[in-house]
């Protein structure tokens, strides 16, 4: 078409990637920066209730849709004594933490964190220390938190006035434990054996209980994969996922070869599974592994700034630490990293989007103040709250730019879902282009009958526009109009630098 160009996808319900686990929309909070005080606690506050948590970003949260979270780091969980945050508040220790070089009240703790997810319809995933201890420090956590009582941790639980158990059900087995940063960092072989030994003491605790064992803290460490392939044969037997951890960012990169990052994305989560099945295929076992891609976002604009604050004025609490400011380009590439966790649903069964809350988060705060959506949630909160059911397998014909790390880049990048239930259909879609719309047609085979329910898109004129305090509707979604259905075709335009969500229902269910 004149002025645009054009791109065809083919949708059919029997063409399935995998069923996708709500927990793909899973966030993150780590002791560090302001993601705990003064952003998800705030005594104080005018929003604040009884416990001091914020009220304002409950509502956010909730909003998000965020079935779990990962808890209590990061690199934080590596130095962290979890004795210390439970108990009454007026005794705990105040300790340096060694990983953000900040100063640790200890005021929120394990079973503030419970408190807090439930009031965010949410559940704990909580990470075990695994660099300055090990296997007792891990089990007794777990006896704490899930055992009945009758025992010593789970009656000092009740002691602290928690009698029934926490019931957490998804662990991680450490942090990054390959980084040189990681306080405690070990080899391949150190980590897992201690994976093993600690896993196996934990559920023999409390053997419900699901393993997240630490994969390479990134696809660029130079073990990469010979890391993986070491951990899963000495650990296999007893952790049922491997983490993976990726954040992008622009520097000097011009926007087509930064919103082609999120190939990256697809490659190392392919690498993996290619690891993973490897290992099961040497050992002839059954059991599968599967991914939880626990740490990902954009993180660029703030690491000089966090390296400054880190050298120059350490040992404060709770100090401004990556307190990103996201642009339409960077929400245009987490919505392309979303849309990558949706094509592997058959093996990303975890995913947290790191952080939730003013550390690279798509919620911030104002101490005393407002709190406000970053442009990204827009994208995570769309996939949260229709990205349910099933990942279609969508034949995606679209025209390619060329660039110098990825070859030929669609200008699409797209996923579709199918959820059977309520009988809709979503298509979640970026148009990488700059300057054209890209026209849409969609052949939806068996789909007879379906409609569009509504376009959504998150659009601006300048591609580094910002949300603030200040202008927190800056760039904001909106419903555009003209996108239909004719003769069991899909008809839609996608314009310049836009994610797009379309909605199909069924009529019968309009």
């Amino acid at each position: 078409m004149e002025g645009g160009k054009t791109a065809r996808i083919v949708l059919d319900r029997d063409f399935k990637i995998g069923d996708i686990d709500p927990r793909i929309y899973g966030g993150f909070l780590e002791h560090m920066g302001r993601a705990i005080y003064t952003g998800i606690y705030e005594p104080g506050h005018p929003t604040a209730d009884e416990q001091g948590f914020r009220q304002d970003v409950l509502d956010l949260v909730r909003e998000l849709g965020v079935p779990i979270v990962r808890y209590p780091g990061g690199n934080f969980v590596s130095g962290y004594n979890w004795e210390d945050g439970v108990g009454p508040k007026d005794q705990r220790p105040r300790r340096l933490d060694l990983a953000w070089r900040s100063l640790e009240t200890n005021e929120v703790g394990t079973n503030e964190f419970a408190d807090w997810t439930r009031k965010a319809n949410s559940q704990m995933m909580l990470a075990v220390n695994l660099g300055t201890r090990g296997i007792d420090a891990a089990r007794n956590l777990v006896e704490y938190c899930n055992h009945p009582g009758g025992s010593y941790w789970s009656d000092k639980r009740r002691e602290h006035g928690y009698p029934a158990p926490h019931n957490v059900r998804v662990w991680c087995l450490g942090n990054e434990m390959d980084g040189h940063w990681q306080i405690g960092f070990k080899t391949a072989v150190e980590y897992g054996r201690l994976a093993a030994q600690a896993g196996m003491a934990m559920k023999l605790v409390d053997p419900s209980i699901e393993l997240v064992a630490c994969g390479s803290s990134s696809i660029s460490m130079p073990t990469f994969g010979e890391w993986e392939a070491t951990v899963l044969d000495l650990a296999y037997h007893h952790v049922d996922y491997i983490s993976l951890h990726t954040y992008y960012g622009k520097g000097d990169l011009d926007t087509p070869s930064y919103l082609a990052k999120s190939l990256g994305m697809d490659e190392f989560i392919e690498a993996v599974v290619s690891i993973c099945d490897y290992v099961r295929s040497k050992k002839k076992l059954r059991k599968r592994i599967h991914l939880s891609f626990d740490e990902w976002n954009v993180w660029y604009h703030s690491r000089e700034e966090d390296r400054r604050i880190m050298e120059q004025h350490a040992w404060q609490v709770a100090p401004p630490l990556a307190e990103e400011r996201y642009t339409l380009e960077d929400a245009l590439l987490a919505g392309c990293m979303l849309i990558s966790l949706l094509k592997h649903a058959d093996r990303v069964k975890i995913a947290c989007v790191a952080q939730l809350v003013n550390v690279i988060a798509p919620i911030m705060t104002v101490p005393g103040g407002p709190a406000w959506k970053q442009t990204i949630y827009y994208p995570f909160m769309h996939a949260s709250r229709y990205g349910r059911g099933t990942a279609l397998l969508m034949q995606v014909d679209s025209p390619q730019y060329a660039d110098p790390q990825y070859d030929a880049v669609p200008y699409l990048e797209a996923v579709a879902t199918y959820d059977e239930e309520h009988e809709e259909v979503s298509i979640f879609a970026v148009n990488r282009s700059q300057e054209d719309p890209l026209y849409l047609e969609g052949d939806l085979r068996c789909f007879t009958g379906y409609g569009v329910k509504e376009h959504l898109v998150l659009a601006h004129e300048d591609p580094h526009a910002t949300n603030s305090a200040e202008q927190p509707n800056n760039v904001r979604p909106g419903r555009v109009e003209g996108s239909q259905v004719r003769e069991g075709r899909l008809e839609a335009e996608l314009p310049p630098l836009s994610w797009n969500v379309i909605r199909l229902s069924s009529r019968r269910s309009s």
